[in-house]
């Protein structure tokens, strides 16, 4: 049955995209303007327009995109929209046809990607966890990282479609592996962000000029993505989301809980959980994560600026 899933095309396979916020925007720009026909859907109509205007169509609900598709993306929220969206009545998988191709973008449960993957197979579609990495700037310039689980000939069937969006595509393991390596990816972030607002807010106190210090640090074995891109944001006191504060969250509380599952300790992403759930506690949700700073001026009494005071 693998054998009759064609390697995708512009012009030819019909690609469906649910969830067009921060990230999801992006994606599904470079799948249009890749010549691919493309339906979409948002809960939040008005984020389709720009979208439509590219040369998207907007349907009026995830069952009516998978009707219209062979290749369905999804980038949502909470484990818990894509249990709705995906698994529920009239969702993208009783809509889909035999040997269509689901793929889910969301950071979300690989136990839930596990089941995705039992429930569709069932129905004859091809379901894949697919989550990135790289943030509201990777996945506007299309060079996201996407860790994948799930059946290598359908991944290599879609490749066409992720090479739109991404350039760092690795196939992980079976159903679940994406989304655990997502993990890995969460917990290494969860406690370099403290290191990172740490170590600006002591080169404030220190009287260094902070743009010099990242510059300094940012080259060298210090240096990681989240002082490059996070370090000058947080000097502009700019906390907009390129990952928002609530979907961090989100993630740790996943990791953790299957990290207990494994029966394993990790002290230093249950500090960092705290620490956003004090962010969060103070009206943060919404914001991007380089907002863990506010808690440590907080704590510190101080504000960080650009230059030295």
């Amino acid at each position: 049955r693998m054998s009759s899933l064609s390697i995708a095309k512009p012009g030819v396979t019909k690609v469906g995209f649910i969830g067009t916020g921060v990230m999801g925007r992006s994606m599904c720009g470079h799948l249009i303007k890749a010549g691919y026909e493309v339906c979409m859907y948002n809960r939040t109509k008005e984020k389709m327009t720009p979208l439509v205007e590219l040369g998207g169509k907007a349907m009026d609900s995830p069952a009516e995109v998978a009707k219209n598709s062979q290749v369905v993306f999804s980038i949502l929220g909470l484990p818990s929209d894509v249990r709705s969206v995906v698994l529920g009545e009239g969702g993208v998988i009783s809509s889909l046809a035999g040997d269509s191709v689901f793929v889910d973008m969301t950071t979300s449960e690989p136990s839930l990607a596990r089941e995705i993957h039992d429930v569709a197979s069932k129905k004859g579609v091809h379901a894949i966890d697919a989550p990135v990495s790289g943030g509201d700037i990777g996945a506007r310039e299309a060079r996201l990282s996407i860790m994948m689980g799930g059946d290598k000939a359908v991944i290599d069937s879609i490749m066409p479609l992720l090479q739109t969006m991404g350039q760092n595509i690795r196939h992980m393991g079976p159903a679940g592996s994406g989304q655990h390596t997502k993990m890995v990816n969460q917990i290494l972030i969860s406690t370099t962000m403290i290191g990172m607002v740490e170590g600006l807010i002591y080169g404030h106190k220190a009287g260094l000029d902070l743009n010099e210090v990242i510059k300094a640090v940012g080259a060298g074995a210090a240096g990681s993505w989240s002082i490059n891109n996070y370090g000058p944001r947080i000097l502009r006191r700019d906390f907009e989301p390129g990952f928002f504060v609530e979907h961090f969250i989100k993630d740790m509380k996943i990791a953790l809980s299957e990290a207990q599952k494994m029966n394993l300790q990790l002290p230093g992403l249950k500090m960092a959980l705290e620490m956003y759930q004090r962010l969060e506690a103070k009206g943060a949700g919404k914001k991007g994560t380089q907002a863990l700073m506010l808690v440590l001026e907080e704590m510190n009494s101080c504000q960080v600026t650009g230059h030295s005071t």
